[in-house]
């Protein structure tokens, strides 16, 4: 991630991506309620949300697929309204699902799409070359796309997308079907192709986004409920606590004693083994009890489980995930 110097860099760019009021409804639904947010140059930005929060319909608008109903967007300065077609020219868009034809070789199908993207006959090698190389597919070139894993098929698409040299890259779930090395190469690339592009990150693998991402945008029923950077939204969680407890005891009762002590926001449980009664029943559970405020919380979770008579095996502090604070702000559940 970026260091404060290189943020506060990131804070004196122009903005590449401006979204002012932006509006939309699909009949009686409302998909975004007016929201507002803009991305630097050389900013890498996490666009988070639940299903149905309105991520997709934002990236759809931004890329020209679709019109909102109101408010402004404009991209690289281009309005997407009035100048839609400048605006597909400075964007590499890789969508969730990517569109491949798996009866072409990698190669002839950046070649077509290359010729599609208006890049001259010249150039056409160098910058298929420069894609292969950069996605780490030079290897797989002329191997039939129809015969590659998912894995790397995404990474086809994001050579597809970096084929035009776009200053903006809005890349929708990029890591899905990709194995760890090839995460970490994809974080390798992002970490490149941040310093020079814009790059907007959809996905629900929080911790990418921490480890990627200067910036965060969360989204909820249309509306924007946090834009900050990562240790920024952390720390607007001001003196929150997570006490985590390894308890033996029936579960609902366990939770429910621990939701009842004072200032817990709320408890999450994971099963760890099964007791005499089954899973649930009498084995071990981990539960993570979050606090509003800082205090005596470990002991209060220590008295709560005593008070019950249960078995207690571990329980201590754990600090704040990008998760934590994404359900915070979302309404995880209960």
């Amino acid at each position: 991630m970026p260091g404060s110097g290189e943020l506060n860099s990131l804070a004196d760019s122009r903005n590449l991506i401006e979204v002012d009021g932006l509006e939309k409804s699909y009949g009686p639904v409302k998909a975004l309620r007016g929201i507002s947010f803009s991305v630097g140059e050389g900013e890498v930005l996490g666009f988070l949300g639940p299903n149905g929060a309105g991520k997709s319909t934002t990236l759809r608008i931004l890329s020209g697929f679709m019109p909102g109903d109101s408010g402004r967007v404009s991209v690289n300065g281009f309005d997407v309204g009035s100048e839609s077609l400048a605006v597909r020219d400075s964007i590499g868009y890789l969508p969730e699902g990517v569109p491949l034809y798996p009866d072409m070789r990698v190669r002839e199908f950046l070649s077509f799409r290359s010729r599609l993207k208006g890049i001259s006959r010249s150039e056409r090698k160098g910058r298929i070359d420069n894609s292969l190389e950069k996605t780490q597919t030079a290897d797989i070139a002329g191997r039939m796309i129809g015969t590659l894993s998912r894995g790397y098929r995404q990474r086809v698409g994001i050579a597809d997308a970096l084929l035009g040299e776009p200053p903006v890259l809005i890349l929708d779930e990029p890591t899905v079907g990709l194995d760890p090395v090839q995460v970490r190469q994809f974080r390798s690339l992002l970490s490149e192709i941040g310093r020079s592009r814009t790059v907007i990150l959809s996905t629900h693998i929080l911790s990418e986004v921490a480890l990627v991402c200067s910036s965060v945008v969360i989204l909820s029923e249309g509306r924007i409920v946090a834009d900050d950077t990562v240790e920024g939204l952390k720390g607007a969680c001001g003196d929150e606590v997570c006490v985590v407890a390894e308890v033996a005891g029936p579960r609902q009762e366990i939770r429910k004693a621990l939701e009842a002590i004072t200032g817990v926001s709320r408890v999450e449980v994971a099963e760890l083994s099964a007791g005499k009664g089954g899973p649930g029943e009498g084995g071990y559970c981990r539960y993570r009890v979050f606090f509003n405020a800082a205090g005596q919380n470990a002991g209060m979770v220590l008295k709560a489980v005593r008070a019950g008579g249960w078995e207690l095996r571990q329980v201590g502090c754990e600090e704040l995930s990008l998760e934590d604070v994404f359900l915070d702000l979302v309404g995880g559940e209960k």
